[in-house]
């Protein structure tokens, strides 16, 4: 009973912090309609920079900005990169570059370039200037990279000495950088030509003779990336191997950065919303853009699906005889037709996040594909199962028309399943993306197909 109490007494504590987080956005946005600056910076200090920037994602346009320009730098700095990537354009806009330039200048390097990156030519050139000079050439050295490789992501403050260290002098080398460089997991070692040759961890250096060479403890097991590698490669990398950082290392094996954890994570959430995205022919992008070119990005993907509806119409028109001499066919159209797509549509997603994640391979498309097989024949047989049932007892009580359909939607499944699990399969294998084009491919050949078999099956099995 103690027990039951002390849990309900929790739960009751995480509801009231959401109803007060609800109450807070009320009263924030009153405040900043009466421009109480006083209570607003009130509230600000006692709040989470990700709670308020979470905060000023859900306050409208002309508030965030107002609230924005009331956060000391110091705060501003933290917020700022956990905005809205729109809203933040949206702010950085307005923002006076002597305060830009402050809050660059308080960010860790990874996201000072992150910022850079969006901003204006000549406000950007004008902060670069102005930041501190050991950062701002770190900051032009990420920007020289792609956006999505691991030179983009990393971040050029990490610890690195040389093997022939003591434990004592690495262990002087972290106290003395405690302040510079906010996470710090392994320490990296390296050679007299600045190659990387193996890490220490914090542990094994705290519990070692202070009078040691490093290199008597270093492990060389190494797993890193080059600059150039993408950044989902690097995602993959260390969710395999459950690193929370790993080493960046350009082409002459010469340690220029670390990636950590924290931004995988945003990585990680970044692919899977493109894919989802991709697959329904959308975009984030969109809030910022007219709905001209919003309709002008979509209309492509929906006139193939149109261009597919009307071969359907054409299939349909062939059997119109056949459509003629049993109506009761038509009204299971849509049922034949939504679980084949249903089928298709799981088994692409599957696939195309599969490749995405690097857990499936156009190597082993023979062992999917089976797998895939194995699945609709499942799947596939106990719904035509299920629609014999109900057909023959609750509908027409009519056997051999009850035999066609359930028939029909056996093959029709298995059919979309192996389509949906194929064409991205197919795609990636001719260097198209899977997770833009499998969309409308499924769907039109999926509808096309299904309806020949289907009105196949009727006129061979049924109506002869």
């Amino acid at each position: 009973m103690a027990e039951e109490k002390k849990i309900n007494n929790n739960n009751l504590q995480v509801q009231d912090i959401v109803q007060a987080d609800e109450e807070l956005l009320e009263d924030i946005s009153k405040l900043i309609e009466y421009e109480d600056k006083n209570s607003l910076l009130t509230i600000i200090a006692d709040l989470h920079p990700a709670d308020l920037a979470e905060i000023t994602n859900h306050l409208n346009l002309d508030d965030a900005k107002y609230l924005f320009a009331l956060l000391p730098t110091d705060i501003a700095s933290e917020v700022i990169v956990e905005l809205d990537e729109i809203l933040r354009e949206k702010i950085l806009s307005e923002t006076e570059i002597e305060k830009i330039t402050e809050i660059v200048d308080e960010l860790e390097v990874d996201d000072a370039a992150d910022i850079v990156q969006d901003l204006p030519d000549h406000v950007a050139t004008e902060v670069l200037e102005n930041i501190d000079e050991e950062d701002s050439e770190d900051v032009k050295q990420i920007l020289s990279y792609p956006e999505d490789s691991a030179g983009g992501l990393m971040n050029t403050d990490f610890l690195a000495v040389n093997h022939n260290a003591t434990v004592q002098d690495a262990i002087n080398e972290i106290r003395a950088n405690s302040e510079l460089i906010e996470q710090i997991y392994l320490l990296y070692i390296i050679d007299d030509d600045e190659k990387l040759i193996g890490t220490v961890q914090l542990k094994n250096l705290i519990i070692a003779d202070p009078s040691s060479r490093i290199k008597t403890i270093l492990d060389e097991d190494l797993i890193a990336v080059n600059v150039l590698d993408d950044q989902e490669e690097v995602a993959q990398i260390m969710e395999k191997y459950d690193l929370v950082s790993i080493a960046v290392l350009d082409e002459q094996k010469r340690l220029v950065g670390r990636i950590t954890i924290d931004d995988i994570v945003d990585v990680i959430h970044e692919e899977a919303q493109e894919d989802i995205e991709r697959l329904a022919g959308v975009s984030t992008e969109e809030a910022s853009f007219s709905s001209f070119k919003i309709s002008r990005g979509r209309i492509p993907w929906l006139f193939l699906a149109f261009l597919g509806q009307m071969i359907s119409a054409v299939v349909l028109s062939k059997f119109q005889a056949s459509i003629e001499q049993i109506i009761t066919a038509t009204f299971f159209i849509p049922i034949v037709m939504a679980m084949g797509g249903n089928s298709g549509t799981q088994a692409a997603i599957v696939v195309v996040r599969g490749l995405a994640m690097g857990s499936i391979r156009t190597s082993n498309l023979k062992t999917r594909l089976a797998k895939e097989f194995g699945v609709a024949l499942l799947n596939g047989f106990v719904f035509s199962v299920l629609i014999f049932l109900v057909t023959y007892y609750a509908w027409s009580e009519n056997p051999r028309f009850s035999l066609t359909l359930s028939l029909s939607l056996l093959v029709v499944m298995i059919n979309a399943t192996l389509i949906g699990a194929l064409i991205p399969l197919l795609l990636e294998k001719l260097n198209i993306d899977p997770a833009l084009a499998t969309g409308p491919f499924v769907t039109t050949l999926n509808d096309i197909i299904g309806l020949l078999i289907y009105f196949g099956f009727l006129t061979v099995i049924y109506l002869n």
